[in-house]
């Protein structure tokens, strides 16, 4: 157990720093042109960057399959030292059959930038369904978590040891990516002896900076923040506004109390595993204390008065109470905050006085009204992070954004899509592309075939391009087929990061597309004559919730474009 009012040691007692030294460095460096590459996602280059620093001390490199095993049925290393969620390297099958335990690889950045050598001790075969199972509880491909798994984690895993030549590239907010060494460092330089740590993935408001405020007065510690970078979980911010609004929401705590460093952790939607993983992480940074966001679940929101009983917060950390004790770092509980109006003060939800009024805002409530351009109140946050915010995700009238029509062939899409782009130029104001299937295809994707893998990664290419005009505030309309809801997901969670995406279900029934095709497509699938064609032999799956669903069977492609703009006009974006 840690010492009253000293820096605690590592989790497991050692910091395990994984850079070599100068002349190792050149030597892996000669080795490695003679070794099989490996290239690293934004995901691993997360879990890279925290065991290369120790942050996920005491872990030497990406885990075997006996501490897999064990962190996925009891929470514990194969030592016994107790470990939430597995840190492991995921590759793809044809990668995995060209390695062998014994041998090395060379690590390297998307970019070819070597970062590593690993030392393959061991090879094993993914088991999706196991691992969710154990991790989430179930295997439904709505959660986060489960979805990644099934549909962008490799087949295979490969866990060694690492021998660390460089830390991956940054080129923004140096000043902010401090290893654990180095903070540890600083804390002894300020006299610091009880630190808080803060990880967080949303910008700080009223509410948040009264709770750390509590926090910190509670366990009589100074702050570390730690805003989390890597891959983001669907919804939040981008990193970049992120980090300017924290930048801001520190001047408001006292002087020489906070130090603001970067997280690179990617998101892992557990509750209590991840809850515990982020408290492991935080006491490598040097933390005596731990604060762990909950998730909240409104009922009510934004920002009507409620009462108690009406909403609470989804607390993983309420139960990972009792092992944050064997870890040797306390964890507090994230009091929810509400704030009453003639009082003008805030105060904890469980000290409300009866009958007392009360109203709060969520982080949720002030992202929605941020990007829908309506105003927030005073007490929900403070002015600089609404400049922040609103500099990021201007009023809907300013943003980019992304008409996605979607549905069979021939119903319609690409007459409205063309429609829309020629009203879209006369109101003028924004620059227009318009991404139709068979324009994309001719320009964009002409060596693909029409196989249900090259049919996806066409709309995936759809996307990527949409989310660029959207960013740069510009409107694109896209008419792909899209059967598949999978992809339309992960299309609009990274176009909405940047600007509005409204996804229009052209739901013409498949017997008035029939009656329309021009090309005899479904009279060609219909004989036998092509395969894997959409509402034929391949199943087009419906949209579960989209803006706008528009059969065009009864109404004329200018009346259904009409539609479309009307909703446009009534959200605030024309």
């Amino acid at each position: 157990m840690t010492k009253p009012d000293t820096i605690p040691d590592p989790h497991g007692g050692l910091l395990m720093d994984l850079v070599v030294d100068d002349e190792r460095r050149v030597l892996l460096k000669e080795v490695a042109h003679n070794l099989p590459d490996v290239t690293l996602n934004e995901r691993q280059l997360s879990d890279f960057e925290l065991l290369a620093t120790g942050a996920f001390s005491p872990l030497t490199g990406f885990m075997t399959r006996t501490d897999y095993e064990s962190v996925l049925d009891r929470m514990r290393l194969q030592s016994g030292l107790i470990w939430p969620l597995p840190v492991c390297l995921d590759v793809g099958e044809t990668v995995a059959r060209s390695l062998e335990v014994g041998q090395s690889l060379a690590v390297r950045d998307p970019e070819g930038f070597m970062l590593a050598v690993m030392h393959v001790e061991d090879i094993w075969k993914l088991d999706h369904e196991r691992e969710s199972v154990r991790l989430f509880g179930h295997a439904d491909p709505e959660h986060p978590g489960v979805r990644h798994l099934f549909q962008r984690a490799g087949s295979y895993y490969v866990g060694g040891r690492l021998e660390v030549l460089s830390l991956p590239l940054h080129f923004e907010f140096k000043q902010l990516r401090q290893t654990p060494a180095d903070l540890r460092g600083i804390y002894r330089k300020l006299g610091w002896k009880r630190i808080l740590g803060f990880p967080t993935h949303q910008p700080v408001h009223r509410r948040q900076f009264e709770m750390i405020v509590q926090a910190m007065r509670e366990s009589r510690a100074n702050l570390l923040l730690l805003p989390v970078a890597g891959v983001p979980k669907p919804g939040d911010f981008d990193f970049y506004t992120r980090l300017r609004c924290l930048r801001e929401v520190i001047r408001h705590f006292p002087p020489d109390s906070v130090v603001l460093n970067i997280l690179p952790m990617a998101s892992r939607p557990d509750g209590e595993r991840e809850a515990l993983l982020r408290s492991i992480v935080s006491k490598n940074f040097g933390c005596s204390h731990c604060l762990i966001e909950p998730e909240w679940k409104d009922v009510g929101g934004d920002g009507e008065a409620v009462q108690l009983g009406d909403a609470m917060p989804l607390d993983p950390a309420a139960e990972a109470c009792d092992r944050c004790e064997e870890i040797g770092v306390k964890l507090l509980p994230f009091r929810e905050m509400v704030y009453m109006p003639f009082e003008d003060m805030y105060c904890p939800r469980e000290e409300l006085p009866e009958g007392a009024r009360s109203v709060r805002m969520t982080g949720d409530d002030i992202r929605n009204r941020i990007r829908s351009g309506r105003r927030i109140p005073d007490w929900a946050t403070f002015p600089e992070v609404v400049t922040e915010l609103q500099k990021a995700y201007p009023a809907p009238e300013r943003q980019g954004f992304t008409v996605f029509l979607t549905g069979l062939s021939g119903a319609g899409k690409s007459t409205v899509a063309r429609i829309l782009y020629s009203r879209f130029l006369e109101i003028g104001g924004r620059p227009v592309s318009l991404l139709d299937g068979d324009i994309v295809r001719r320009n964009l994707s002409s060596e693909l075939s029409f196989s249900k893998e090259h049919r996806d990664i066409n709309v995936r290419r759809i996307g990527f391009v949409a989310s660029e005009i959207t960013k740069n505030r510009g409107i694109a309309i896209c008419a792909p087929i899209a059967p598949y809801q999978d992809t339309r997901r992960e299309i609009r969670e990274t176009i909405e990061v940047y600007g509005g995406f409204i996804e229009v279900h052209m739901s013409t029934p498949l017997s008035v597309c029939e009656r329309r095709d021009r090309k005899g497509m479904y009279a060609k699938a219909r004989a036998g004559l092509i395969h894997g064609f959409t509402g034929v032999d391949d199943p087009y799956e419906e949209p579960e919730a989209p803006e706008l669903e528009i059969d065009t069977t009864d109404i004329s492609p200018d009346e259904a474009a009409q539609e479309i703009l009307l909703y446009l006009g009534q959200k605030g974006f024309i």
